[in-house]
């Protein structure tokens, strides 16, 4: 008697993103089906044979019930973009991005029967509150992202709390690794360095929490595949706050090109120089584990390039 195992379904909302793009090799390396869905087509460096790449924003609820069909095992919103602008620019994007959008994408899978919904969260919705961040503190949004970021995890979790929705809130800190976008922080001091230029940056001196992208992958399939962590917020870092001077050094050592110009540039209003978090709750609840450190991550990044 053979027995046919049906292979798990995975929607990746924001599959043509830095994260979004390893969740989704990982998964078709796993066998699974894989659907993306993004307001844009990947690029071709980022393009996987057999993933159903499908082009929907997901802040239009007409758009999304025509053309997302089908049904899915599990979902992860990696949906949105990001942002630290003002109030005054672009406000009504940022919401219907990260508030809008998860709504809609619960009016579709509330009465699906998905095993699980993992909503990826953010650092910036702690805002203002004081390192290291952990799960219970409430947050102190500081930018319209960070707002909308953090009323969807409320939203979720009011879901939850109410109607028992599968859900599990992941909150990433830096997360780097191959293949992030151009425009983020690291990869345009790598390139500054590799290029030997001269790049401004601030004085250097917040402390982030950097997890490599690997990290990162395995603590979303741990929140898919447990039962025992609906309900709940997980910080994901990897448990090593450093300073951003430190990390641009490690890049001009490495390299040994490239000048960085440290004051040039100014810090953030009302920016947090101090945002990194407890991962304790993800060690003892999800039975998660960061591998890689900064110093190892850091060279397969630049490796990567060359």
């Amino acid at each position: 008697m053979s027995i046919h195992l049906t292979k798990p379904h995975l929607l990746v909302v924001g599959g043509t993103g830095f994260i979004g793009h390893h969740l989704a090799l990982t998964a078709k390396r796993k066998g699974w089906k894989v659907t993306s869905v993004s307001i844009n087509s990947p690029k071709k460096h980022k393009h996987i044979d057999g993933v159903n790449y499908l082009k929907i924003d997901i802040s239009n609820i007409k758009e999304l019930k025509k053309k997302l069909v089908g049904t899915f095992t599990y979902v992860v919103n990696l949906g949105g973009y990001v942002s630290h602008k003002s109030f005054e620019d672009k406000r009504d994007r940022i919401t219907k991005a990260h508030l809008i959008g998860v709504v809609n994408l619960t009016k579709i899978f509330y009465k699906k029967k998905i095993k699980k919904f993992v909503q990826i969260g953010s650092s910036v919705e702690y805002g203002e509150i004081k390192a290291p961040q952990n799960e219970n503190q409430h947050g102190l949004p500081n930018s319209p992202y960070a707002l909308a970021k953090l009323a969807a995890t409320q939203f979720l979790l009011m879901l939850y709390n109410t109607k028992k929705f599968p859900v599990t809130i992941l909150r990433f800190f830096q997360v780097y690794g191959p293949k992030q976008d151009e425009n983020r922080f690291l990869p345009q001091i790598i390139k500054g360095c590799l290029n030997n230029k001269k790049f401004p940056t601030s004085g250097g001196d917040q402390v982030r929490d950097f997890c490599y992208i690997s990290d990162v992958i395995n603590a979303i399939f741990l929140a898919l595949v447990s039962k025992k962590v609906n309900g709940e917020i997980f910080n994901i870092g990897s448990g090593e706050p450093i300073k951003i001077k430190y990390v641009i050094n490690q890049v001009l050592k490495i390299i040994g090109k490239g000048k960085a110009q440290f004051g040039k540039i100014k810090y953030r209003k009302n920016e947090n120089m101090k945002l990194y978090p407890k991962i304790k709750k993800a060690r003892d609840k999800l039975k998660w584990r960061p591998k890689i450190n900064f110093n190892h991550g850091i060279r397969l990044v630049i490796n990567s390039y060359r």
